[in-house]
């Protein structure tokens, strides 16, 4: 796997459990900071969400992390207390797959405007969101027959690869 044509090699993760792929998560937050975009791709019930939940508690934003598919987006706020002051915004755009304009309702969720000072974390997005950012880290989640989880994270620009390096 690769970010791209000529681009730097991702990481694959192999996660045997849902409480594996929210650790996961949680270590992913480490390497995470304001301005980052992240767009989850995978069957339903891969494990965007549980993988995201990880992410949330590992920048210690408030509340729990619950799939936004009903409301497209949703804002966690950091908690001073226990985070690193870093708000989580966790988009689903699988519904907008059947609106006459997708690109048009991502404009309506105002990504753009909350981006610079968050971790964006967008599920079904791959061709809708990339713009808003010069790098992203695109994340793909299939589940096995043995229901593991096999998570591919692929670099596309910036500092990516360099940052996944840590996780490995």
């Amino acid at each position: 796997m690769g970010g791209g044509p000529g681009g730097p090699a991702g990481v694959v993760v192999k996660l045997p459990t849902v409480e594996d792929t929210h650790a996961f998560g949680r270590r992913l937050a480490g390497v995470l900071r304001a301005g980052d975009l992240l767009l989850l791709t995978g069957p339903l019930g891969a494990g965007k969400t549980a993988l995201t939940r990880g992410i949330g508690a590992g920048l210690g934003v408030r509340g729990d992390v619950t799939s936004p598919t009903f409301v497209i987006a949703r804002v966690h706020r950091p908690d001073p207390e226990r985070g690193r002051g870093v708000a989580l915004v966790h988009a689903d755009a699988y519904r907008l797959g059947d609106a006459a304009d997708p690109r048009a309702e991502i404009d309506d969720l105002d990504l753009d405007a909350s981006v610079d000072g968050s971790v964006t974390v967008v599920e079904w997005g791959e061709g809708l969101v990339e713009q808003l950012v010069d790098a992203h880290l695109r994340v793909r989640i299939d589940r096995c027959d043995d229901d593991t989880r096999l998570v591919e994270l692929a670099p596309v620009g910036g500092d990516w690869a360099e940052r996944l390096a840590a996780l490995t």
